[in-house]
């Protein structure tokens, strides 16, 4: 069927059926491709786009049909360009999760999540080498705790505007804000506690110093050195929150291949 498909179409079908989460005919489409039926975990010859779409295509097939040596393969020995980071690395995680839980035989928490990701880190073929939290890229989480300072609770509006600059979804940025005000409250209500227990450790003014450590429940790897230091929120200057500036494309950008070509998908279901 794809014998007479140009390389064009062959990522573009590739694409189409990646992005609609139809696995079971992408998997029949690489195998209708002839260089690919023959050999499936063979590299595609092509310009650099039409071979990463080629190849993420087989990345998510691997996944699926629960191949995780050959994912681990294809992502360690390709070098991918920055737009197909965010899938190749979810492919990634999820693998090496499913994985320790059936070594386990248990669901795998927060913590065994952490100690997975840290044994087996992202490769630098699929990772720009920023530090991570929890999957957040440091620079997000520095736009979240910024305007957190100013205003701990953005309306809706805002809360879009703050995903579109993080390059992470309205969801997960109302989730971030809410576990941020808990886990405040939590350490005000502890500081309180302590200061009714300690009252001699207050100083002359009435307050206590209280050193800031990070969260027990804070999993994620420490920040790099070269991490810009966050100043409290006492010493900001600016009264409004800080401008919103886009970080990044979406995870999940269109195929930008050849613009005259149409894509018909009539694979097999």
């Amino acid at each position: 069927m794809a014998m007479g498909f140009t390389q064009d179409q062959v990522a573009c079908v590739c694409e189409v059926l990646l992005q609609s989460g139809c696995i079971d005919r992408l998997s029949s489409f690489l195998r209708s491709v002839p260089s690919l039926s023959t050999r499936p975990n063979s590299s595609y010859v092509g310009p650099q786009h039409i071979v990463e779409s080629v190849l993420k295509a087989q990345a998510a097939v691997a996944f699926h049909q629960g191949r995780f040596s050959d994912l681990y393969a294809l992502i360690e020995s390709n070098v991918f360009t920055s737009r197909s980071h965010s899938l190749l690395q979810q492919l990634w995680l999820r693998a090496r999760y499913l994985e320790a839980e059936l070594q386990r035989g248990r669901p795998l928490g927060a913590v065994g999540k952490y100690r997975v990701r840290r044994k087996f880190p992202l490769p630098r073929t699929i990772w720009d080498g920023e530090e991570t939290s929890y999957c957040f890229k440091e620079k997000s989480r520095c736009v979240l705790r910024e305007w957190y300072c100013r205003k701990p609770y953005p309306s809706p509006r805002e809360k879009r505007e703050l995903a579109a600059a993080t390059g992470l979804t309205a969801t997960q940025v109302s989730n971030w804000f809410k576990n941020r005000r808990q886990r405040d409250r939590a350490a005000q209500s502890r500081k309180g506690q302590m200061e009714d227990a300690f009252p001699d450790c207050l100083g002359s003014s009435g307050t206590t110093r209280v050193l800031l450590h990070r969260s027990d429940d804070d999993l994620s790897p420490p920040p790099s050195p070269r991490s810009r230091e966050l100043l409290p929120c006492s010493q900001l200057s600016s009264v409004q929150p800080p401008p919103l500036r886009h970080l990044g494309s979406a995870h999940y950008p269109p195929y930008r291949g050849d613009s005259n070509v149409h894509c018909r998908l009539n694979t097999p279901h």
